[in-house]
């Protein structure tokens, strides 16, 4: 298997040459270039056309989330995973809105980063899950009665085996990982997420994670 090539853009020299070295060595990680502002990034992505970008928000006097829109249109087809300190939960939704398709903060783990970087390169969706509660905790009123909830028709057409599967995507298991622990092919995982998808008329894991959410079928990370 090839490697995934990475471009790391940060304006901190110290903090790129830590993530290189975490990154690169962990098998089948390349860095293969480095930027700390706007013009270096696109610079650098046009002349390597990386797997992926590791991109931080905070570039000193520049926004990040604007440079997400630039890097796509730079090389189609780049991932770009966003790694940063700030915790706003409107972070998440704006980075998400403008084409990253993740978000890590730079306090977890190291083999976090590292499941983060394969998940995004594999083209599906890394987010950080505390973050996303944090932000559904504001709008839900703690205390009284709640509602009718328009969505039980919807929710009811859930299969046992479709909730699991929710439930183990709430986990941030991918669907390799989903087919091991329920012991059938990811071939099956496909299409219990795409009768999920249709049942629940989301359209990717993060709209069905943010439905899970919101509707209680899976718990709010602590």
């Amino acid at each position: 298997m090839r490697n995934i090539r990475i471009v790391l853009v940060d304006d901190h020299v110290v903090m790129r040459a830590g993530v290189r070295m975490v990154l690169e060595s962990h098998p089948g990680l390349l860095v293969v270039g480095e930027a700390s502002n706007r013009a270096e990034a696109l610079a650098v992505v046009a002349s390597t056309a990386p797997d992926l970008v590791l991109l931080d928000l905070d570039l000193g006097e520049e926004n990040g989330i604007d440079l997400i829109d630039e890097l796509l249109v730079t090389v189609p087809g780049v991932q770009v995973l966003v790694l940063t300190g700030l915790r706003d939960p409107e972070i998440h939704r704006h980075v998400v809105r403008h084409g990253a398709m993740g978000l890590v903060l730079k306090d977890r783990a190291v083999e976090t980063l590292i499941k983060a970087v394969e998940t995004v390169f594999a083209g599906e969706v890394w987010f950080d899950g505390a973050l996303l509660a944090a932000g559904l905790r504001e709008r839900i009123r703690p205390g009284g009665a709640h509602p009718p909830n328009p969505e039980r028709a919807k929710i009811d057409s859930l299969t046992p085996r479709e909730r699991e599967v929710i439930s183990l995507i709430g986990e941030g298991l991918r669907n390799r990982e989903i087919a091991a622990r329920l012991v059938i092919s990811e071939s099956t995982v496909r299409h219990h997420l795409t009768s999920i998808f249709g049942k629940l008329g989301v359209d990717d894991r993060t709209e069905l994670l943010i439905y899970a959410y919101r509707h209680r079928l899976i718990d709010l990370p602590r």
